[in-house]
C-alpha cells in the first residue's frame, strides 16, 4: 500500500486532475484499491510495485495523460504513522502544523544554514526527510513555503497541512 504525494497541485486548480479521471487512469495500470481524497493530488494505491518503481510510474503517467512535469513522492502508511508521531511540535493546535515531505534527507550543509534563519512566529524543524512547520502566521505570509524549503534545502518537497496526512491514513 502507498500513499502517493504529488509536488505542484493544489486544490484551487493549479495542476488540477479531476477525481475521476485519476482513478481510471491509475487503475488502467493495474494499480488496485485506487482512493483520491479532494483535489489536491493525494491519492492511495495498493501495487506490488517498489517505491522508486511507483514513483516513475506515476510521474510518467501524469506527463503523458494529464501534462506537467511534477515530482511524486510514494511512501507507506507506516512512513507517514512514524513521521506524525515523531513530530516534535506536538503542543501545538495541528490546524498550524503543517508536514513537508522531502524527496530524500538534506544534506548538514543545507539543513544548518536553513536552521540559522529567523522565521518568527513561524517554526520549523526536519527529521530525515520530514519537515514539520509550525505557522501560526497565515501561510500565504509564512516565509516557510514549499519553494522556500525546496530552494534552502535543494531538494523537492510537497507539504500537506496534519489533517490531511491523518485523514489520508485513516
Amino acid at each position: 500500500r502507498w500513499i502517493i504525494r504529488r509536488r505542484g497541485v493544489t486544490p484551487p486548480g493549479r495542476n488540477k486532475v479531476p477525481r475521476a479521471q485519476r482513478r481510471e487512469a491509475w487503475e488502467a495500470t493495474g494499480m488496485e484499491q485506487v482512493a483520491t481524497l479532494i483535489n489536491t493530488g493525494n491519492l492511495v494505491v495498493s501495487t506490488r510495485l517498489g517505491q522508486a518503481k511507483v514513483e516513475r510510474l506515476v510521474h510518467d503517467l501524469i506527463a503523458e495523460r494529464f501534462g506537467g512535469d511534477l515530482a511524486v513522492m510514494a511512501r507507506t502508511p507506516a512512513y507517514f504513522r512514524q513521521a506524525l508521531q515523531r513530530n516534535p511540535f506536538n503542543d501545538v493546535p495541528v490546524e498550524q502544523l503543517y508536514v513537508a515531505l522531502l524527496a530524500s534527507p538534506p544534506d548538514e550543509a543545507a539543513l544548518s544554514a536553513l536552521m540559522t534563519v529567523d522565521f518568527t512566529p513561524d517554526r520549523i524543524a526536519v527529521i530525515d526527510d520530514v519537515a514539520y512547520v509550525h505557522c501560526v502566521s497565515e501561510p500565504a505570509k509564512s516565509k516557510l513555503t514549499t519553494v522556500h524549503l525546496e530552494r534552502r534545502l535543494k531538494r523537492a518537497a510537497t507539504m500537506r497541512i496534519h489533517n490531511t496526512i491523518a485523514r489520508l491514513l485513516a
